[in-house]
């Protein structure tokens, strides 16, 4: 199942430019990950500093 981003996000961007797939885009207020680019690898939970990324 593909990561989503809570509302802890505070846009940073962090975990788009740690994204190997480019799935996450900016969003309105936060960032979003697209399920069908997502290949569930984590690199985005581990680069957010305030842990937005979630496996959903």
């Amino acid at each position: 199942m593909a990561y989503i981003i809570s509302d802890e996000c505070i846009s940073c961007g962090a975990c788009a430019d740690g994204c190997p797939t480019s799935a996450i885009t900016e969003g309105d207020g936060k960032y979003v990950i697209d399920p069908d680019t997502c290949v569930d690898c984590g690199a985005c939970a581990d680069v957010c500093p305030v842990s937005a990324p979630r496996e959903g």
